[in-house]
């Protein structure tokens, strides 16, 4: 009965390591096409990878704060 409670943690850890892969997956998404973008219109200034790693950023934290809560509420 001990190992229930420690495979319910360790599965929280996995879940919180893997948030932060999303999250970094995300912002190199977001700057890589952002680039892309960049150099298609010939932008000087790097509007559009600004404007997307902003985007990618917000995404972001709403998908950490949703499966925080996920992970919260499977108490």
């Amino acid at each position: 009965m001990n190992k229930t409670p420690k495979k319910k943690q360790l599965n929280k850890y996995i879940h919180l390591t893997g948030i932060g892969f999303q999250m970094g997956a995300t912002m190199y998404l977001a700057a890589y096409l952002g680039k892309k973008l960049d150099n298609y219109f010939q932008n000087e200034k790097k509007i559009c990878t600004l404007l997307l790693l902003l985007l990618g950023l917000g995404v972001s934290i709403w998908n950490v704060l949703r499966q925080l809560k996920n992970i919260n509420d499977s108490k």
